[in-house]
């Protein structure tokens, strides 16, 4: 790496046939710019506080001098590209770092690995929430090794490689005429299933990288209903569930964001024709 204006400080290191896990912190005390590069390795980083300011990045060999994407929280280097990374400002970031042997990430790829430009665009921004979910194990394996720790990375390594494989796939899905990619369907699904709280639709569009327009057009061409229809489903589905598990009904409110009891109820009831406690009810009578 060239020489920038940080100290990274490696809290803590695991190395397996197919990959080196790290725990790093990053002290910055100015603007960055910086190549990352490594021959033998792919270079995954996800970070578990913010980056800094305006963290951004282009492909040396690839891009030209003015061509620089917005970093995400988690991107990927495949082995042998140079990155030059640049940021503004002051900043402490934690990060954990995934260094994949690339003859082994090979064997996911069933062979050689086709780096477009479509796809080095995507990996700098990897909103993908299977490879989120699987970094935070990594970093919590690292925090707090236990049985069998090496075992336990080189299995969540392992299932890494299995997920990027996946997310490059889904990369070259193409949209349906008018309609999302099926990435971004799964993207939306991941959303709504793993938070109760139901997103707003600027906070989907932006998982999706492109704009509301597009994310209620495209999701009613593909879906056939439109999203709020389908998020009012989602909810509706998880409220019986909660309702069914014996959770009160402001307790069911409050797990899903209405803002009160009542209006809870009168949500449930114009969707369903009956109020939580009728449907409880009826729970119980079939039992």
């Amino acid at each position: 790496m060239a020489q920038a204006s940080y100290n990274m400080q490696v809290e803590a290191e695991v190395s397996v046939p197919a990959a080196t896990a790290q725990l790093v912190r990053f002290d910055i005390d100015g603007p960055v710019d910086n190549v990352l590069q490594r021959q033998d390795a792919c270079w995954l980083d996800f970070c578990l506080t913010p980056r800094p300011n305006n963290a951004r990045a282009r492909y040396c060999e690839r891009w030209s001098a003015r061509h620089f994407e917005r970093l995400g929280k988690a991107f990927l280097l495949p082995a042998g590209e140079a990155l030059q990374t640049r940021s503004d400002g002051n900043n402490r970031q934690s990060s954990v770092l995934c260094h994949l042997n690339a003859e082994g990430l090979r064997e996911w790829f069933e062979g050689e690995m086709c780096w477009t430009d479509r796809h080095l665009k995507a990996n700098l921004d990897i909103a993908d929430g299977n490879v989120h979910g699987l970094m935070l194990r990594l970093a919590e394996e690292l925090r707090h090794p236990g049985f069998a720790s090496d075992t336990m990375v080189e299995l969540i390594t392992a299932q890494l490689s299995l997920e990027l494989r996946r997310y490059s796939a889904s990369v070259d899905d193409p949209s349906p005429a008018g309609g999302l990619a099926p990435w971004r369907l799964r993207l939306i699904d991941e959303r709504l299933r793993d938070d109760d709280i139901q997103p707003s639709l600027a906070e989907l569009a932006t998982l999706c990288r492109i704009s509301v327009r597009q994310l209620t057009r495209g999701f009613r061409s593909s879906r056939g209903t439109s999203l709020g229809d389908y998020m009012a489903a989602v909810r509706l589905e998880r409220a019986r569930q909660l309702l069914a598990s014996g959770l009160s009904i402001k307790a069911t409110a409050h797990t899903l964001g209405f803002a009160s009891p009542s209006g809870f109820c009168y949500a449930f009831r114009r969707d369903t024709g009956q109020t939580p406690g009728q449907y409880r009810e009826r729970l119980l009578s079939l039992h």
